[in-house]
């Protein structure tokens, strides 16, 4: 068997990367190989997606590529999942049967990943991850491999064979190999915009909180109040904190750093009044939101 020893990750050219890549690959196909399985190779439908399956193909390693299904990825997603001949595992209940179960996500509160995206398939899964992207990935993965738990005891051991890849690696690696990405990363020209990242509308995590999601897509907007609606009419909220309607929480959550800030804003008056948050997400949304039921 080939010599799995990794080369340095301070290879300069890309070249160098993919043969670390390739390298980290190889190694979690013979984890995989110890249970008698393929590798999970897991696919969002991003472009560091793309690449890792691309690099799975280049290294003749045996693996299953599979895609599970938040039913909130943006328009052409599913259909480009299909084109690259990934699995798709469907969800036991859609994002928005998860708000009126669980409430609405928020950025401390991402219920919805859980239920939807982080559970276990096979032991060994491989993922697109960078720590470019982020500094929280940059903290949190800190090497190209580590165990994840899910649940009761339901370890997966996890590589992530570009972890060290910029983004400029990135589109060098689409480029030359002519690969195909998901509707999202094209600009009406048809040129590739390398900057945008495709994730679940209206993703809390966003950084603009999802609110660009919300302005192009008002029925978005409006599921996402009706399912939340829903969810408010039976359930009690974290100690501290109260909404009138699902207006305000919709408010809170998309608008503000904390409920403290929130319920000052609240609670000023102007011309004596208190604010109207179904009034003012009309006005900055620009759409009639009189068809959600409120709380």
């Amino acid at each position: 068997m080939e010599n799995l020893e990794l080369i340095p990750y301070t290879q300069p050219t890309l070249s160098g990367k993919v043969a670390s890549a390739v390298r980290i690959l190889k190694l979690a196909e013979k984890e995989a190989s110890v249970h008698d399985q393929p590798v999970e190779i897991a696919y969002s439908g991003g472009k560091d997606s793309d690449v890792l399956l691309q690099l799975a193909k280049e290294s003749g390693i045996q693996y299953r590529a599979i895609y599970k299904n938040t039913t909130i990825d943006p328009p052409g997603t599913m259909r480009h999942v299909r084109e690259m001949g990934v699995e798709v595992m469907q969800p036991k209940m859609s994002f928005f049967d998860v708000i009126k179960k669980k409430g609405m996500p928020t950025h401390a509160r991402r219920h919805c990943c859980r239920v939807l995206k982080e559970y276990k398939v096979l032991d060994v899964c491989c993922q697109g991850i960078r720590t470019e992207e982020s500094e929280d990935r940059k903290s949190r993965y800190t090497s190209f491999e580590q165990c994840r738990v899910y649940g009761k005891n339901k370890r997966v051991r996890q590589y992530f064979p570009i972890w060290d890849w910029t983004l400029a690696d990135v589109k060098e690696f689409v480029v030359s190999r002519g690969l195909k990405l998901a509707p999202a990363y094209y600009r009406e020209d048809g040129s590739i915009d390398f900057g945008r990242r495709l994730g679940c509308m209206g993703c809390p995590l966003a950084g603009d909180r999802s609110v660009d999601d919300f302005k192009r897509n008002p029925a978005l907007l409006r599921a996402w109040l009706k399912a939340g609606a829903e969810w408010l009419a039976g359930h009690k909220f974290r100690k501290g904190e109260l909404f009138g309607d699902v207006y305000e929480q919709f408010a809170c959550n998309t608008f503000f750093k904390s409920y403290k800030m929130f319920d000052e804003a609240r609670s000023a008056k102007l011309f004596g009044e208190s604010p109207n948050f179904k009034t003012m997400l009309e006005k900055y949304f620009e759409h009639e939101l009189d068809c959600m039921p409120t709380a």
